[in-house]
């Protein structure tokens, strides 16, 4: 299929929104065809992998293993992750990663890597280099991810010495999401009282500046449905 943006969008005033927040959440950036396509795959996907950090090594388990583990093992798993986030960095959820390596991404050929390649060049580059004032943006790498009930990301600011991120994204692709079911994109202000949050509506595209403070809420067991997105970084 082809990808295309949403025709509606003004570039130029998301740019001077982006210049004076360093943040914006863009409803319906793509057709509603290509967000369409881009959730079905991603639903009906079963390669995913969980992931997990244990400090700063990563942790992957396929859905065959996890499958695999006692009951004991699995409770293990949850309070380690658990203890890590009350004072640490830790996340964990489920993820489909896209190669940045350029011909190993040009050699796959399933919808997220496709997508992948088209939001890296062309239209989509153009547009994401105008709205953050970034004209030496090379690329986006990529992952689609699945947060379940129990799955959070802890606060972080994204800024890796060497990686040359210029802003991260988030393209949101559930079709329906209450507050209320957390999954939040969350933003702290300076004296830690008060916080941002962006709502990870269908098709809506998050956009923040690195480095930034921020963090995803626990989903709760209420949610009705994963939280799917594609998610990474705009890089020089």
């Amino acid at each position: 299929m082809e990808f295309a943006l949403n025709p509606a969008l003004d570039p130029a005033a998301l740019a001077r929104e982006f210049a004076e927040r360093g943040r914006l959440s863009i409803a319906d950036v793509l057709t509603t065809g290509s967000a369409e396509a881009l959730h079905l795959h991603l639903r009906q996907r079963d390669d995913w992998m969980l992931v997990v950090n244990s400090g700063d090594k990563l942790v992957e388990l396929d859905r065959q293993t996890r499958a695999g583990l006692s009951g004991a093992q699995t409770r293990i798993l949850d309070e380690a992750v658990y203890n890590g986030a009350r004072y640490g960095f830790q996340y964990r959820y489920e993820s489909l990663r896209v190669p940045d390596d350029e011909p190993a991404r040009a050699a796959r050929d399933d919808l997220l890597a496709r997508f992948a390649r088209w939001w890296s060049g062309g239209e989509a580059r153009e547009f994401l280099r105008i709205v953050t004032g970034a004209p030496d943006i090379a690329f986006a790498d990529a992952q689609a991810t699945a947060y379940s009930p129990g799955d959070f990301l802890t606060g972080h600011d994204d800024d890796v010495e060497g990686k040359g991120r210029v802003a991260a994204y988030v393209l949101n692709l559930t079709l329906q999401w209450r507050t209320e079911w957390g999954g939040l994109l969350l933003f702290p202000d300076a004296t830690g009282a008060r916080a941002e949050a962006f709502i990870p509506g269908f098709n809506r595209l998050s956009l923040l500046r690195v480095p930034q403070q921020h963090s995803v809420s626990e989903v709760t067991r209420s949610a009705a449905c994963r939280r799917y997105a594609i998610t990474g970084w705009l890089r020089r």
